[in-house]
């Protein structure tokens, strides 16, 4: 079986947020969950995308999921970017891709610049009052905090401003022990002129992932976070980890569409079978 690794959210290699991306090329059901497992841990990368056809005439053409190196997550933009990119790029695929995930059917449409436009949910936003520890362990005082609870589970710290974002260092041991998926932080682009509206970065020890270097399922609901504070349905993201990416986001009812570009770094045969 081939194996990619594919960095997603950039037109550059080693740029991005870099996914396993196996593909099985029967349709049916997926190998036992541990072995799924087993080789997202091998991968260790943020989140390995498994995927197999189905049969024509239903309401998605592929099963996918996504594994961290500790664990199944519900939702995962990258991954999802990684694998639309390689159905495409190895003309396994054409036009519009429809998946079957854990959060409900997702569709990818790939572009004539190369480009990958995903429609997922959006994810809703409910005011919360964070405990002070978990403050205490951002490193941060917030100017709100909310609840995403459907699809990602995560809290959304609002920060002051774009340096605060950037200079996070928080203490990813207390962070792990909250019940939360992870924390996203943002605040709005100190320079709008410099090509993105707001930034952010993303932390998941939970799922053994410390800093995700671009983690497109936060924006299910940065992107609506960020449209009502700006009045503007499509906006620009840039998550600010080392490896830095862009996001297009554009809102369309409860719907968030995602766009971004991938590029395969690695490809390799899986030499242990299920």
């Amino acid at each position: 079986m081939r194996i990619r690794i594919v960095d997603a959210f950039t037109d550059r290699p080693f740029g991005g947020n870099p996914a396993g991306v196996l593909l099985f090329p029967d349709a049916g059901s997926f190998p036992d969950d541990d072995w799924l497992q087993r080789v997202a841990a091998e991968v260790n990368l943020s989140e390995t995308a498994f995927a197999h056809p189905l049969p024509p005439g239903g309401d998605a053409d592929w099963a996918l999921r996504w594994f961290t190196p500790a664990a199944e997550v519900d939702m995962c933009g990258h991954a999802t970017l990684a694998t639309a990119h390689v159905l495409h790029s190895t003309g396994t695929a054409t036009g519009t891709v429809r998946f079957a995930a854990r959060c409900g059917i997702l569709s990818a449409t790939a572009h004539e610049d190369g480009s990958i436009t995903m429609d997922f949910p959006v994810s809703s936003l409910t005011p919360f009052e964070v405990p002070a520890a978990v403050t205490e362990a951002l490193g941060a005082t917030p100017l709100s905090v909310h609840d995403t609870s459907d699809h990602i589970g995560d809290l959304l710290f609002e920060l002051p401003d774009e340096a605060t974002v950037r200079g996070l260092d928080p203490d990813l041991r207390a962070l792990a022990g909250s019940s939360r998926r992870g924390i996203i932080a943002t605040a709005p682009a100190e320079d709008p002129g410099r090509g993105y509206d707001f930034v952010s970065r993303c932390f998941f020890p939970v799922f053994g992932i410390d800093e995700d270097p671009v983690t497109g399922s936060a924006h299910t609901a940065l992107a609506p976070f960020w449209s009502a504070r700006l009045g503007r349905d499509e906006l620009t993201g840039l998550q600010g980890s080392a490896r830095t990416g862009l996001v297009r986001t554009a809102l369309r009812g409860d719907r968030v569409l995602l766009t971004g570009s991938a590029v395969t770094v690695i490809e390799g045969e899986l030499l242990t079978k299920p």
